[in-house]
């Protein structure tokens, strides 16, 4: 991929005064680290603080408006709908699933709640056959084609779940399985986001994109495995242009690839028929598509504006999107539990993860993944998009690069960010020496 090493590229946008030192580490970052397209977007108490977009490739093209694929970051977004049917009544998040779809049961699966599935625990990681592009499209979804695929597949663990384990691409198909059967209108959760979401709010988040939405789709491209290792060598004043070295990459690399080869040894086939290396995920079929987990095309204003809806409680400018009840009950019951060999979360009985502070016992991975983010609620996704809220300082947060970092498993290079955000507030915050 072309990458450029041209100093003092363009940064477009603006920050709030309290806010400079984002901007000078979005530029900062912009001209050293290997980057083709970002945008950064904050709120604070209802304000955009921070609203900044470059292309260090001259890419004409790019704006702050313009959609990008941002991978597990709609996770959060398929979680808001879920929550959406608890503010109205419709949904409990510990009532077992069957309740609202008796299909789903069979084959030992009947013991599976609502919190199961938000949680990872489901053990619906893999389906043990490749979907079709056109069975994610909403007509389809809506004839039952992946509904029909769940209903008979058995979880991993048995009748009540068991072991959390990442349901990358899975769980956003079975969340709008159970979405589009509670949802008074049948709608998807593609639906729900664009009318209930997306258009009250004038922001661009969109799971399943239209013909004139594909026109605004900036492709991802994923960094070389073999340029990230080269690059992991230099040292950092030598102009290395990712974050980890390579001690810290191998380090990473040594804790991940038994589960991987374990996952090939078990012949588990790729989620979609013909689907190959990184570039399927720009093929327009798939964009059109909805796969929640996996292909929401968003900005990051868009991003920061739901992240700053749900920073304030559900609510934004008078209108309540969740009620009191349903935000509490979406942030609630956070369950500390490994997530493979790097990752121990801690995801809320509504799908999203609780950000916290580290104790003197605390791993280096979990050091890695918290610092930075004490007080967010959410996710990120693959190669380095957040999308994620803070209600205590009520801060919204997105960020939403197109070149994706992929050994970066933690989305560190984003987190910075989101680290000099709350070193702005503290220090805004701060008394005032007289």
């Amino acid at each position: 991929m072309s990458l450029s090493t041209a100093k003092h590229i363009q940064i477009n946008g603006m920050v709030a005064p309290g806010f400079e030192s984002v901007r000078q580490l979005y530029e900062h970052q912009m001209n050293t680290m290997a980057e083709q397209n970002t945008q950064l977007c904050v709120y604070y108490r209802g304000e955009k603080v921070v609203d900044l977009w470059a292309s260090a490739t001259g890419d004409s093209n790019f704006s702050a408006d313009s959609l990008v694929n941002v991978f597990s970051s709609g996770k959060s977004l398929e979680a808001i709908a879920i929550a959406s049917l608890v503010s109205k009544g419709l949904l409990s998040y510990d009532a077992r699933i069957t309740q609202y779809w008796p299909e789903f049961g069979a084959n030992g699966k009947d013991g599976l709640t609502v919190a199961d599935l938000m949680r990872h625990e489901a053990g619906l990681a893999n389906f043990d056959t490749s979907l079709d592009m056109e069975d994610l499209f909403t007509a389809n979804i809506k004839k039952n084609a992946v509904g029909r695929i769940i209903e008979g597949h058995a979880s991993r663990f048995g009748t009540s779940g068991g072991k959390r384990e990442y349901h990358a691409l899975t769980r956003g198909w079975i969340v709008n399985e159970v979405f589009r059967r509670v949802d008074p209108a049948g709608r998807t959760i593609g639906e729900f986001l664009r009318e209930d979401i997306s258009q009250p709010l004038n922001v661009d988040a969109v799971v399943g994109v239209n013909d004139q939405e594909l026109e605004r789709v900036s492709k991802v491209r994923a960094l070389g495995f073999g340029y990230q290792l080269l690059q992991s060598l230099k040292p950092r004043f030598l102009g290395r242009r990712i974050v980890h070295n390579i001690f810290q990459i191998l380090g990473k690399l040594m804790r991940v690839m038994p589960s991987l080869i374990k996952g090939r040894k078990a012949g588990i086939p790729p989620p979609f028929v013909g689907m190959g290396l990184m570039g399927f995920f720009n093929n327009p079929g798939f964009d059109r598509g909805e796969t929640p987990s996996a292909n929401a095309k968003c900005s990051a204003r868009g991003l920061a504006k739901i992240a700053a809806m749900m920073s304030a409680g559900g609510r934004w400018e008078g209108t309540e999107y969740l009620s009191d009840q349903a935000w509490k009950a979406m942030h609630e019951n956070p369950v500390k539990a490994d997530m493979g060999a790097l990752l121990t979360t801690r995801f809320t009985q509504g799908g999203v993860d609780s950000f916290t502070a580290c104790t003197p016992d605390s791993t280096q991975a979990e050091r890695a993944f918290n610092e930075g983010r004490e007080g967010f609620f959410g996710w990120m996704g693959l190669g380095g998009s957040i999308f994620q809220w803070h209600p205590e300082l009520d801060i919204g947060f997105g960020f939403v690069p197109t070149s994706l970092h992929v050994l970066d498993f933690l989305n560190e290079r984003g987190k910075m960010y989101q680290a000099e955000t709350l070193n702005c507030i503290a220090r805004m915050s701060a008394p005032q020496s007289a």
